[in-house]
């Protein structure tokens, strides 16, 4: 395979912006209309996350280090869809014909040779790690909803009791479906390390114009069902082994993540941790009382909160956003390691913020998730500390 003649060609199919996953999905759906009934039936959040994901994953083939977790986990999230070998022929046909399509003349069959060597690779790659997850673990399991607590107008703390045990690394993320919109499914990160019990703390915000998320927060009553893929994603994981200080800055429902991380280190072996959690309003800063247990009796973890759009209502809360009050804190040093989590824009701005303080911005020094409508993207995997 010519992997630069793979990324020039989906650069210019790339270009084309919205008529890509349009001519996609249209392809697909009627050349083989069976997989329809595995999409919901609004398509508009969807469009764009398939494909782009193909193409970003194909034009990486060359670096197995960097795809192998990802599209392995990527392998055993998708059986909870049903996938089957002939589900990947599909898809694998409608990629090649959009290409075709966007490419016109300068499709060659060089170029279709490399195309569909490079999807046979991970196509290949998915369907083993979904037949080893077969014999381990079920497609999805079923979860109850076993509390349902509203914290505001606009998000719910949400905790579900798997019917068995999901094996998952504080930092990842699980996708989740509910009866109320099915077939649409939305990853969230477990607020959680894995407890005795089983059950999953989920911190939900609705987002305007969404599919599921108003209705998880708005809807969703205690005794429902929800039902859960596969644990995927390692950006916001602890390496093994890496036992340096660790400073994590969330921003709204970001916080879930980095609060997993917090209680993996408290049954671990404990190192300084601080955490600054954000938001525009008091009212934003919904878990306050859950951070406020989780401190006491723990001299190695400070807990700070931060409001930027108001004067804050509690004496213990500062004023900023939270990148400018963990700078207010905190310095730079060899042995820090820094995660952020929280919406796109609250990301970027952190990173801006720190890199223009001088901070250490290497994927080594920094761990953050790039997820946004392309859905989760392979990252480059982390220096062992150990060297």
């Amino acid at each position: 395979m010519d992997v630069d003649r793979l990324r020039t060609s989906w650069a210019a199919v790339a270009a084309h912006g919205g008529q890509v996953p349009s001519y996609f999905y249209s392809y697909l759906f009627i050349a083989h209309e069976e997989v329809r009934a595995m999409f919901p039936a609004g398509m508009s959040d969807q469009r764009t996350k398939l494909v782009t994901a193909l193409g970003d994953i194909v034009s990486h083939v060359d670096q197995p280090e960097r795809l192998v977790r990802f599209v392995e986990a990527l392998g055993r999230d998708h059986r909870k869809f049903g996938t089957q070998a002939a589900h990947y022929d599909a898809v694998g046909d409608a990629l090649l014909a959009t290409l075709a399509h966007f490419l016109g003349g300068d499709w060659t069959p060089a170029l279709a040779e490399d195309w569909t060597a490079a999807f046979g690779v991970i196509a290949h790659a998915m369907q083993e790690a979904a037949a080893r997850a077969d014999q381990t673990s079920p497609p999805f399991w079923t979860g109850e909803v076993v509390e349902h607590s509203r914290r505001n107008a606009h998000l719910a703390v949400i905790t579900v009791q798997p019917d068995s045990r999901i094996d998952y690394q504080p930092g990842q993320s699980i996708s989740v479906e509910s009866h109320l919109r099915p077939k649409v499914w939305r990853h969230f990160s477990p607020a959680n390390a894995p407890r005795r019990d089983g059950t999953i703390e989920l911190h939900v915000s609705s987002v305007a114009g969404g599919e599921l998320s108003p209705a998880l927060v708005v809807s969703l009553r205690k005794g429902d069902a929800l039902r859960i893929g596969a644990p995927v994603g390692d950006r916001l994981t602890l390496p093994a082994g890496d036992d340096r200080d660790l400073l994590l800055i969330a921003g709204g429902t970001g916080l879930a993540p980095l609060k997993a991380l917090v209680e993996q280190v408290a049954t671990t072996e404990p190192r300084p941790v601080t955490l600054v959690v954000g938001g525009r309003r008091t009212r934003d800063l919904y878990d306050l009382e859950a951070l406020a247990g989780l401190a006491r009796g723990r001299p190695w973890l400070t807990v700070r909160a931060a409001v930027s759009q108001e004067p804050p209502a509690d004496g213990g809360v500062e004023t900023g956003d939270a990148v400018d009050v963990a700078l207010r804190h905190e310095r730079a040093r060899a042995n820090l390691v820094t995660y952020v989590c929280g919406s796109e824009q609250m990301v970027r701005g952190t990173l801006k913020t720190l890199a223009e303080a001088g901070w250490p911005t290497t994927p080594d020094a920094m761990r953050y998730e790039d997820y946004d409508s392309r859905g989760y993207r392979p990252s480059p995997p982390p220096r062992d500390p150990r060297g």
